[in-house]
């Protein structure tokens, strides 16, 4: 083909390359998702991670809108209203009708006493007789139909009303409240999925021991057969060695299935798709925690803990909503004023200006105990907030306590795991040798197989519960995201 030819159509065969593939190749597989504790953290944290957080983001927008009603209540109230009506009214229904007929008719038969000559009197009665029946007859009885039109601009303000004040300072301390309550979900999920990642861990930490399990299995059944082959061994060594291969491979099914387990757990608690493929990127390590005292502890929690803070913020919510309720009492200051024109018949020339406007002083009697009931009502979730805030405390201490001592314990359990981990290695070492030597069966070899997997679940097994319990200081103390960092 033409150079020349060919130009034209190069951005065409561009667009249409990617549909030239051969069939069935997809996109490039991207690989499982490779996950650090801290990034695990920041994906449960973001706005569409965890559900915990979508909802504590949807209680704070709550209360900050109830805060904004509750702020309205001390601001003027403005509407405007523009109106046009076609109206018919009955005068007889109004009583119009039957006034003008008693009155005038009533006047023409029986006159009134005249006071001047009797010659002007009667000149007066003859002529007031016929005029009066020709008015009653002229009055009708129903009117319309005719059109009016008001246009009017109405305002109304609350210029002192000391509950409604209240109100709006027990909303800013709800929405405080709802502040503080979305830090501590973000702290609880930190927490839940720090956990889940060290479940994935100790998952991954076991995976690797039971196929370290496997490796050692195959290799004294090895040396077994090895040994039976040179004739220092027999058959039933050679059956005792595959039956722990059998068994060690059993375990690692187990495990993987457990693997897989912790990783869809790890998945939910951060909200992310379960057909998620993840790759952990940490190792289940130890890491040297500074000493704290219970002292020290607690006040590092009363400080840092966003949960202490936001009852302390509900507790003042319920406070000033109950002296809400006992303000309703006080009598409150009330200006309005009303403007507009109104006119008949869409005439705008014929439309005239009105107002109205004033000051009103409303002074609560007797409502039926409604406001004593609200009131009673009130100081009952006022005392209900204290009685949290008490509880949370102690409830604090107590995880405090609890995860100190924990701490301490996995910390003890660790450094006689470690011991335990290489004195059954050692032993097993001088067990295969004995074995090889001829100076034992491969009986001694298994029970020393057996106390060194044992001896790594110990190990594993204080590494997680250490971690664990540094998490659950960090959350009792109130700074587990600083420690995830």
């Amino acid at each position: 083909m033409p150079r020349g030819l060919l130009l034209p159509l190069l951005p065409v065969l561009l667009v249409t390359m990617p549909f030239l593939s051969p069939a069935g190749e997809g996109p490039p597989d991207r690989g499982p998702l490779q996950l650090t504790l801290k990034r695990a953290v920041e994906l449960a944290l973001s706005p569409e991670g965890n559900t915990y957080i979508q909802l504590s983001d949807e209680s704070l927008r709550q209360a900050k809108s109830r805060s904004t009603e509750a702020r309205s209540a001390l601001l003027p109230d403005i509407e405007a209203q523009a109106a046009e009506t076609t109206a018919m009214r009955s005068l007889a229904a109004l009583g119009l009708d039957l006034a003008a007929s008693d009155t005038l008719l009533g006047a023409a038969r029986n006159p009134p006493p005249c006071t001047a000559s009797p010659l002007i009197c009667g000149v007066l009665s003859t002529a007031e007789a016929p005029l009066l029946n020709d008015i009653a007859d002229r009055i009708p009885r129903v009117v319309g139909p005719f059109n009016s039109v008001d246009l009017r601009a109405r305002v109304t303000w609350d210029a002192l009303d000391v509950s409604s004040i209240r109100r709006y300072q027990a909303s800013r301390a709800a929405v405080r409240a709802a502040a503080g309550d979305r830090g501590n979900t973000d702290d609880s999920i930190s927490a839940a999925v720090a956990k889940a990642y060290l479940a994935g861990l100790r998952a991954d930490a076991d995976l690797e021991a039971y196929q370290a399990n496997v490796a050692l299995a195959e290799a004294v059944l090895k040396q077994s057969e090895n040994q039976k082959s040179a004739g220092t061994g027999t058959g039933i060594e050679v059956t005792r060695a595959k039956v722990q291969l059998s068994n060690e491979k059993q375990h690692l099914l187990a495990v993987q299935n457990g693997r897989t387990k912790a990783y869809l757990q790890l998945l939910r608690v951060m909200g992310l798709s379960l057909a998620t493929e993840l790759e952990l990127t940490d190792k289940l390590s130890y890491e040297p925690t500074e000493a704290v005292s219970v002292e020290q502890a607690q006040a590092a929690a009363l400080k840092n803990r966003p949960d202490i803070k936001a009852q302390a913020d509900h507790e003042t919510a319920a406070r000033l909503s109950a002296e809400a309720v006992k303000f309703e009492r006080l009598p409150s200051l009330v200006a309005y004023a009303d403007y507009g024109t109104t006119g008949t018949n869409g005439d705008i020339v014929s439309l005239l200006p009105t107002r109205d406007y004033g000051v009103a002083l409303r002074v609560p009697i007797f409502d039926g105990g409604r406001r004593d009931a609200r009131r009673a009502e009130s100081a009952s979730q006022f005392r209900q907030e204290r009685v949290r805030t008490n509880d949370l405390r102690e409830q604090i201490e107590l995880d405090i306590r609890t995860a100190i001592d924990s701490l301490h314990s996995a910390e003890e359990q660790l450094k006689v795991a470690e011991e335990g981990l290489t004195l059954s290695d050692s032993e097993l070492t001088q067990a295969r040798r004995r074995y090889e030597a001829g100076f034992a069966t491969n009986i001694e070899v298994t029970d020393a197989q057996t106390r060194l997997e044992r001896a790594r679940d110990n190990r594993i097994d204080a590494l997680y519960s250490y971690n664990v319990a540094r998490i659950d200081l960090g959350r009792a103390m109130g700074n587990v995201r600083r420690m995830i960092q």
